[in-house]
């Protein structure tokens, strides 16, 4: 193991145990072993002990190859005019590949038609496990949900300024009328 890679899976000078010895001594009812957390412990959240990142597969060739199985695949959830001509290839494990194809249907900029294939050890027959469509880096998303008790909250304030506008402004109106 190289040493580079030694030091991105080492723990750091401000050790995880130190956040969790603070964490496990602190207990909603219990005073005596209170402590406060320092700035920089409220700085930084901790996400956990290092680990190592995955490296991402090499391209399986005998999937590679098989490009017009992915679009076979693909083609039985949708029409051949809404699949483009662009096409990447994603080595997601050993035998196992996606093929991307871009999706030209209107309101879907960015989206990616997804075929994902595997074999068995040893055999050249490509098999598909998965098809679908997914957003790609500058596709168009919905924005994040939320609650309905909240949306309720931004309207009811908006409606509540509303209404305090609307009565200042014909109040002053009243008061300009009588002089």
């Amino acid at each position: 193991m190289s040493q580079q890679i030694k030091n991105d899976i080492a723990p750091t000078e401000t050790s995880i145990s130190e956040d969790r010895s603070f964490a496990l001594s602190e207990h909603p009812h219990d005073n005596r072993n209170a402590q406060t957390p320092t700035a920089a412990q409220n700085a930084e959240p901790t996400l956990g002990a290092p680990t190592k990142r995955r490296r991402t597969s090499k391209v399986d060739t005998v999937l590679a190859q098989a490009k017009d199985i992915a679009l076979a695949g693909i083609q039985e959830i949708t029409s051949a005019e809404n699949i483009g001509i662009v096409h990447h290839l994603r080595g997601e494990e050993e035998r196992l590949t996606t093929h991307l194809f871009e999706c030209t249907m209107s309101g879907y900029r960015g989206w990616f038609w997804f075929a994902t294939l595997s074999r068995t050890p040893r055999s050249k027959i490509a098999t598909v496990c998965e098809v679908g469509l997914i957003p790609g880096d500058d596709a168009l998303l919905a924005p994040a949900w939320v609650p309905w008790s909240e949306r309720m909250n931004t309207i009811e304030e908006e409606n509540a300024e509303t209404t305090d506008t609307e009565e200042t402004t014909s109040h002053s109106e009243d008061t300009s009328d009588d002089e």
